[in-house]
């Protein structure tokens, strides 16, 4: 067995005692080592291997494979610009708490830095990001023990330090003790030859072996989140009145957590408004609630004392202007070493665990804060009474087109958004009274890798049925992440593609103000005119064009085939007229 074939297979090996079940593979020359090792172990039955050709795709897929999950996913490419196109990625991961492993191949330490082929500095090439790295060097040879008696040769020492690193990369990328999970990068150099010496060898050596037990090399227990306070005062006030509570929910690493948030302000009855994001039982989620903090007249008069913020709150403005807004005390819920807080207004942040513990509740709910909760619940059945009309008679709108979806699909469905005007269309819908699981790519909220990470997770969830729906531009920056090789395996995905030709969230912006117009098309609009259907055929992916809310319930009705798309056209000088008259309604139904 020649030193790149060694190294390869034991690392892999040891990634599937570590617990990985899904690999992504680029091709590439470089890493051929490590291409013929995770195909043997998928031969072997041990994983499951996804080939992508292009790298920025594939690491969106091998998210989308954790996200849901929250097993770490491997990602392996070859060298130079190959790994670079993880970047985004990368950094989705780290902001999202995913956790990934990037397995990238390399020249050896004689190659770095001559001016060779496919060779820049790799070590490091994501910066903060990653939870943990290790670059690891090109063994000049294997020096196995000369026969079943000899004590271990040279190799066994090479054995342990890689498998160990492998250890080192699962725990930090699954936050098996900080409570952080993550993307991780393991950085291998490889020498000549990268194919393995025929014919191919079926078992390691006894000096590259795993545990005897079929474990990993290193155990490494999970462990409790880690968390932060700011201060050490009693979260509801001592003695002091119990205060008016809202909740606020964004979005968050594991979807589920949701559900245990939700349970804390039921038990309480504390009123929540929440983003779309998440999973559970939403009957107890004011109705239009991002609709509700528009109406500032109404909302002066009926301030919570208390905002308890949950998940990162990313999709609208209305959010941060109550978290500013003066005499309302901020306490965030951290998931792990981080919590958000963009305007620095948290006054105590409190563990995870609180939310099952109690330290945020009060052991009795005075009639004042329940008769407060109340007002917040009519209010939020009045903007409902209100805004609902509109939204179904504003067909083709981006609300209509979300409100048809979210209608179509049944409960324990999944619903991938796009991070554009989707996710806002949605969250001005509102999910009351459904048990959807809903998430997007949230972490840093770019519209890149959206169809590679819905993929990922259609394919770490074939019991349910999965629907994106994502803006034509969305869909068109990676429409490489729908392309699949024969072989490769597919599951049903349905992407309804709410097409408005260009940039349509700029024209709820600022910049889309009328007197800004002049400027506005070129730089913001950016319209590509692309054929859809066009695209899809040349893809070998299913097509059908909705033109009213009909015919997009009747495709979504379909059973799942294949990965299907259904577009809808929606005329984009409409998105700012339409917002502007469900934020009057809002403040006309609450006075």
């Amino acid at each position: 067995m020649n030193p790149s074939t060694a190294l390869a297979t034991v690392l892999v090996d040891e990634l599937v005692r570590c617990g990985v079940r899904e690999v992504v593979l680029a091709p590439g020359s470089r890493s051929a080592p490590l291409a013929y090792a995770v195909l043997r172990a998928e031969r072997a039955g041990r994983l499951r291997l996804h080939v992508r050709v292009d790298e920025r795709s594939a690491g969106f897929l091998a998210l989308g494979l954790a996200k849901l999950s929250r097993r770490p996913a491997v990602v392996v490419t070859t060298s130079g610009t190959a790994v670079a196109n993880l970047h985004p990625a990368v950094l989705e991961a780290h902001h999202a708490a995913v956790p990934l492993i990037v397995l990238s191949a390399d020249r050896p330490d004689e190659l770095r830095g001559t001016g060779a082929n496919q060779t820049t500095a790799q070590p490091g090439i994501f910066g903060a990001a990653v939870r943990w790295e290790h670059d690891l060097t090109a063994p000049g040879s294997v020096d196995l023990a000369g026969g079943p008696a000899a004590p271990p040769g040279p190799a066994a020492a090479l054995n342990r330090s890689w498998r160990s690193r492998v250890g080192r990369a699962w725990a930090a990328a699954a936050g098996s003790l900080g409570g952080d999970p993550g993307p991780v990068h393991l950085n291998v150099a490889f020498r000549d030859p990268l194919a393995p010496d025929l014919p191919v060898e079926d078992e390691l050596p006894a000096d590259l072996a795993g545990r005897a037990d079929g474990g990993p090399w290193t155990s490494v227990p999970a462990g409790p989140a880690r968390v932060t306070a700011l201060d050490g005062e009693d979260p509801t006030g001592g003695e002091d009145p119990v205060p008016t509570t809202l909740m606020v929910l964004g979005d968050l690493p594991d979807p589920r957590l949701a559900e245990q948030a939700l349970a804390l302000a039921v038990s309480n009855g504390w009123p929540v408004v929440a983003e779309p994001f998440g999973a559970g039982d939403r009957s107890t989620v004011l109705p239009h609630g991002s609709l509700l903090l528009t109406a500032t007249s109404w909302l002066g008069r009926h301030l919570p004392e208390r905002v308890v913020v949950v998940g990162r709150c990313t999709l609208n403005r209305e959010t941060g202007a109550l978290l500013r807004r003066p005499g309302v005390r901020v306490e965030a819920v951290a998931t792990g070493a981080e919590w958000a807080d963009p305007s620095g207004v948290v006054a105590q942040v409190h563990p995870w665990d609180d939310l099952a513990s109690g330290a945020l509740a009060a052991a009795d709910e005075p009639e004042r804060t329940a008769s407060w909760a109340w007002s917040w619940r009519e209010a939020g059945a009045r903007v409902a009474a209100t805004v609902r009309p509109l939204i179904e008679r504003s067909w083709p709108s981006g609300p209509g087109v979300a409100s048809t979806v979210l209608d179509a699909l049944r409960d324990d469905d999944l619903l991938v958004l796009g991070s554009s005007n989707a996710a806002r269309d949605v969250d001005r819908v509102g999910l009351t009274g459904r048990s959807l699981l809903v998430t997007g790519n949230r972490g840093l909220a770019g519209i890149d890798g959206t169809n590679a990470t819905a993929l990922g997770i259609a394919l770490a969830a074939p019991e349910r049925r999965v629907v994106s729906l994502v803006g034509d531009l969305t869909f068109l920056h990676d429409v490489n992440g729908l392309l699949l090789g024969p072989d490769e395996p597919r599951p049903d995905l349905t992407v309804v593609v709410l097409n408005d030709d260009g940039g349509g969230i700029f024209g709820t912006l600022e910049y889309g103000e009328p007197e800004r117009a002049g400027d506005f098309e070129r730089v913001f609009g950016t319209p590509t005119g692309a054929d859809l259907a066009a695209v899809a055929t040349a893809y070998s992916l299913g097509f059908a064009r909705a033109g009213d809310a009909g015919e997009l319930r009747t495709a979504l009705d379909r059973p799942a085939a294949g990965i299907q798309v259904v577009e809808v056209v929606v005329p984009r000088e409409g998105h700012r007229d339409l917002r502007e008259q469900l934020t009057r309604a809002a403040a006309a139904a609450l006075g």
